[in-house]
């Protein structure tokens, strides 16, 4: 499938998406610990929808063709979760990251924030095509500067402050069944804290979605004090995961 210039706008009430969000998973750093939370929230003719396609695996992009571990480091592709519409891959690529530049801040800051970013994309760029768009409203993957929502607890009555999120949400284009990603980093994410949790948080919209029970992995469960660069594992997982069947990407089967 060839890549568009512009994101379709989602289908209307006659197809099986509503405008509202209808899946969300979530993936937050909070108070240092990764907090995984999960909300699927199909309506029936989706569901029934969704059924009658067959996922299928996309070719590989060239990137990860070519990837050799000479190490044998492994992966933690045991980790990774699972959705109704299979793995969470991108089939058109480059795959299109808005980064939105800070508003209430001054422009060295907020240069600052931009560059911190652009350079966490270009660390996945090595492994997965990206490319930095000025319009949000072509990108699959739009990164903000913003305070994600607070975290309950399991009886819903404590919240918790959390420095960083992950979602996704659904869409169709001419039957097509699509998504896109929403990343949100907290103003109180600066430095390297920053860069390591943009690095963190592309590698959950890139097809990540679980994390690793290993600190010099990308994708640990947690920050630390020295945040590793992308590892052979988080490589090695993101191959798995682009080896696997989804239903992303393909025609919708309709009656």
């Amino acid at each position: 499938m060839g890549n568009q210039n512009q994101h379709p706008k989602p289908n209307t009430l006659k197809t099986f998406i509503n405008k509202q969000l209808l899946a969300a998973f979530v993936l937050a750093i909070s108070t240092g610990l990764l907090v995984v939370l999960i909300n699927l929230q199909f309506s029936h003719p989706v569901g029934a929808n969704l059924a009658t396609t067959a996922p299928k695996p996309h070719p590989l992009p060239s990137q990860l063709q070519q990837w050799q571990d000479n190490t044998n480091s492994g992966d933690y592709f045991s980790q990774v979760t699972t959705t109704e519409v299979g793995y969470l891959v991108w089939s058109q690529f480059p795959v299109k990251v808005h980064i939105k530049r800070p508003q209430t801040i001054n422009n060295e800051q907020a240069q600052a924030w931009v560059n911190s970013i652009f350079q966490a994309v270009q660390e996945w760029n090595n492994y997965l095509p990206l490319t930095v768009v000025e319009q949000p409203e072509i990108a699959d993957i739009t990164i903000e500067r913003k305070t994600p929502p607070l975290e309950f607890s399991r009886d819903r009555k404590i919240p918790r402050a959390r420095s960083a999120l992950a979602r996704y949400e659904l869409y169709t284009s001419n039957n097509v069944l699509l998504h896109r990603c929403q990343i949100l980093l907290s103003p109180s994410q600066t430095g390297n804290y920053l860069f390591a949790a943009a690095r963190h948080e592309l590698g959950h919209a890139l097809g990540i979605w679980g994390h690793s029970p290993v600190q010099t992995d990308a994708l640990y469960y947690s920050q630390v004090r020295n945040p590793p660069p992308i590892s052979a594992r988080d490589v090695n997982t993101m191959k798995r995961i682009y080896e696997q069947p989804t239903k992303l990407g393909w025609p919708m089967l309709t009656k």
